[in-house]
C-alpha cells in the first residue's frame, strides 16, 4: 500500500512538474513580461524550482567523456565487464594511462543513491589508475526469480570483483575503497580473503567516512538505527515493490524512504539551498542555480534495495556492533579480523561528518592487530562534511593524492614480493 500511495502522487507530481516547467518558460518570455508588472522573473523563478524539484528521475548516467591528466585531455572509456543481477563492475580507463597503471576498486554505497553518486570520485582517481565500480542494481528492477541479496551475498560480490580485476591484470592485486556505508563490508571481505589466502585480496584498503564502530561518537543517523528495536523497521519502512516494475513482488526499503529521512534530518539546509537557488534564477545567476540543480539532480535519483540486506544493515552494524565486536559471521564462518596481515589499511575521516562521526572508521585500525603498524594510516580531513571526503576540492587535493600514495608505496611492496620468487628461481 505504501509503494502504491508513493507511485499515485508521484505521477500527479510529475504532471505537476511538466506544467509548472511550461509556464517559467512561458513567464520568461519577451512577448509574456511587459504584462506581468516585472513579476514575471520571479513567478517564472519559483515555478522552475518547484519543477526541478518535483520532476520524475531514472539512473543518471556517469558522462565521463575526457579525462585532463597534467594539462592534456584524454578520451575516456566505460564498459561494463561483469554483469550479475544486483550489480554490475564497470571500468573506467583512458589512453594516458601507463601499462602499469595500478587497478583501482572503488565499492559504492548501497544506500538508496546510484553509484554516479561518486562520478567525481572515480573521475579523479582515473586520472592515474584504471578505476573499476561496484553498479548497484535497484531492487525493484530485479526479477524475484533471481532470489534474495543479503550482506553475504554483498560480501561474495566484492570477492568475485576483485577476483576477476586480478584474472584481468594478469595476476596483479587491485586496491580497493569503499565511500561511507561498504566500508563494513568492504572490511570483511578482506579479513575473509586474507584467511583463505586468496590470491586476489586486495593491496590496499581505503576506507572513508564508513560506520565501522557506530559506537565511536554515535550521529543522528546512528540514533535513528538504534533508537527503534528491528522489528519496527521490518514493519514500518520495508515495501512490496508494484506490479508494473520487473521486480514485483519483492520486499524493499524504498529509495523513496531513504531520500526522505535523509532530507528530514538536515531540513533547514536543504530549504536554504532551494531558496538561494530560486534568489540565483531571480538574479539571473544561471550559473550558481545550475550548480545547485546539478547537485540535487544527482541527490533526488535514488534506487531501493533488499529488504535483507537493509535490515541486516541496521542490526549487525547499527544496533549489534557485530564486526568490531568479533561476532560477525559470512557464510557460516565467523570473520576473522586477526587474519588481516598485508593489506595496507588507509582510514579517512571528515571533521564536520554528520553521518559517520569521528573515531568510526578509524576504528578498523585498532580491530587488525595482525596488520603491522606501518601499513596502518589515518587522515582526519579538515572542514570537511561527509560528501567533501570523496568530492570537491578537499577530496581532489588532498584526500586523493593521500590514496594515490599510499598505493603507490603499498603497490611497489607487492612488485617487489611478486618478482621475488622469479629471483630465486633463476638463481637456483
Amino acid at each position: 500500500m505504501l509503494y502504491n500511495m508513493y507511485e499515485l502522487q508521484r505521477s500527479f507530481l510529475s504532471g505537476a512538474s511538466s506544467w509548472a516547467s511550461v509556464m517559467a518558460q512561458t513567464l520568461t518570455n519577451p512577448i509574456v513580461q511587459p504584462g506581468l508588472m516585472g513579476m514575471g522573473p520571479v513567478m517564472a523563478s519559483a515555478l522552475d524550482v518547484f519543477a526541478h524539484a518535483a520532476m520524475a528521475r531514472g539512473k543518471p548516467s556517469f558522462d565521463i567523456e575526457t579525462v585532463t591528466v597534467d594539462g592534456k585531455a584524454y578520451p575516456a572509456t566505460e564498459a561494463i565487464v561483469v554483469h550479475r543481477p544486483f550489480g554490475n563492475l564497470l571500468r573506467f580507463e583512458h589512453a594516458g594511462l601507463p601499462k602499469d597503471a595500478p587497478s583501482l576498486l572503488i565499492v559504492a554505497p548501497m544506500s538508496g543513491h546510484y553509484a554516479t553518486l561518486l562520478r567525481g570520485t572515480v573521475r579523479r582517481m582515473m586520472e592515474r589508475s584504471v578505476v573499476y565500480i561496484t553498479d548497484w542494481a535497484d531492487a525493484r528492477m530485479v526479477p524475484t526469480s533471481e532470489g534474495r541479496f543479503d550482506l553475504d551475498d554483498y560480501i561474495d560480490y566484492l570477492i568475485g570483483f576483485l577476483d576477476h580485476i586480478s584474472q584481468s591484470s594478469s595476476g596483479q592485486r587491485a586496491h580497493m575503497l569503499a565511500v561511507c556505508q561498504p566500508s563494513v563490508p568492504a572490511l570483511a571481505a578482506t579479513a575473509v580473503m586474507a584467511k583463505d589466502k586468496h590470491p586476489s585480496r586486495p593491496l590496499t584498503l581505503t576506507m572513508m567516512g564508513g560506520p565501522i564502530d557506530t559506537r565511536e561518537a554515535p550521529t543522528s543517523v546512528n540514533d535513528v538505527a538504534t533508537d527503534r528495536p528491528l522489528a519496527w523497521f521490518q514493519h514500518s519502512v520495508i515495501a512490496t515493490v508494484p506490479l508494473h516494475y520487473p521486480g514485483a513482488g519483492r520486499k524493499v526499503y524504498p529509495g523513496f524512504l531513504q531520500l526522505a529521512g535523509f532530507i528530514s534530518m538536515n531540513l533547514q539546509t536543504h530549504m536554504m539551498s532551494h531558496w538561494q537557488m530560486f534568489r540565483h534564477l531571480v538574479e539571473g545567476d544561471g550559473e550558481s542555480a545550475n550548480g545547485s540543480k546539478a547537485f540535487y539532480e544527482e541527490y533526488r535519483s535514488v534506487c531501493d534495495m533488499t529488504a535483507e540486506f537493509y535490515l541486516q544493515t541496521i542490526e549487525h552494524v547499527f544496533q549489534r556492533h557485530s564486526l568490531p565486536k568479533g561476532e560477525f559471521i559470512h557464510r557460516g564462518k565467523l570473520v576473522d579480523l586477526d587474519a588481516i596481515t598485508d593489506t595496507a589499511i588507509l582510514a579517512v575521516e571528515g571533521e564536520r561528518d554528520d553521518i559517520s562521526g569521528i573515531g568510526q572508521t578509524r576504528a578498523a585500525l585498532k580491530l587488525t592487530p595482525g596488520l603491522p603498524e606501518a601499513m596502518k594510516r589515518y587522515l582526519l580531513v579538515e572542514k570537511v562534511g561527509h560528501y567533501g571526503i570523496f568530492n570537491g576540492s578537499k577530496w581532489r587535493n588532498l584526500v586523493a593524492p593521500t590514496v594515490e600514495d599510499w598505493m603507490a608505496a603499498h603497490g611497489q611492496r607487492d612488485a617487489v614480493r611478486s618478482a621475488t620468487p622469479g629471483k630465486r628461481q633463476a638463481a637456483a
